[in-house]
């Protein structure tokens, strides 16, 4: 079974839908789900699936209605806040939280140019640039892998192809998708783009 996205969808939301094996619409959820809607009304070849591009997981698209009471719901959709507010500076974006440090943890910091909320800034800082490679590359793998396990859990050379994501072994995952109709393999390519270090997952792909 398909997993659900869970991270929160918008109008924005880059997205890719399928009619079965076809590949149907590509791009803002807002632009994708009128084309969806117009297939589904149409009559499909079936299943129609919409895939959130970041994540690989199948988004639980609301068709009722008319084009434009579906693009209303999703222009209504709230954009969930990344935290809520509390003390600090939130004009600057800072916002003030506990952190619970051993005393030797606080002594250190204390000495630090700038006081310790400087000097955590700049170590989170740090190590987040250190994990954004290793971080792109797990997201592009967990996306593909949901979105192949989707739409190719049956198709020859499955297998081959997770072995060969994980591995971070492109020729391999070329290979092993050869077969596959046309837009799933297409797809499949553009999620894994950056788990073997190409392109970038968050863009998105376009009609």
């Amino acid at each position: 079974m398909p997993v659900t996205a869970s991270i929160p969808c918008t109008a924005s939301t880059p997205c890719t839908a399928f009619d079965g094996p076809r590949r149907i619409a590509a791009g803002p959820l807002s632009r994708v789900a009128p084309a969806v809607k117009a297939v589904v009304e149409a009559g499909t070849a079936g299943p129609v699936l919409v895939f959130d591009d970041r994540s690989g997981a199948v988004i639980d698209l609301d068709l009722r209605g008319s084009a434009d009471e579906v693009a209303a719901r999703l222009a209504s959709d709230p954009v969930p806040d990344e935290a809520p507010r509390g003390r600090g500076r939130p004009k600057l974006g800072v916002v003030a939280r506990e952190v619970t440090l051993l005393p030797r943890h606080w002594d250190w910091l204390a000495d630090q140019p700038g006081g310790a909320s400087v000097a955590l800034r700049r170590l989170v800082e740090e190590a987040r640039r250190r994990d954004a490679g290793p971080a792109r590359i797990r997201a592009a793998q967990a996306a593909a892998h949901r979105f192949m396990t989707a739409m190719a859990g049956d198709l020859p050379g499955y297998e081959a192809a997770l072995r060969a994501l994980h591995a971070a072994d492109r020729a391999g995952f070329d290979t092993a998708t050869t077969a596959w109709p046309a837009d799933i393999a297409g797809h499949a390519r553009h999620l894994a783009s950056a788990a073997f270090g190409e392109g970038a997952l968050e863009k998105g792909q376009s009609s």
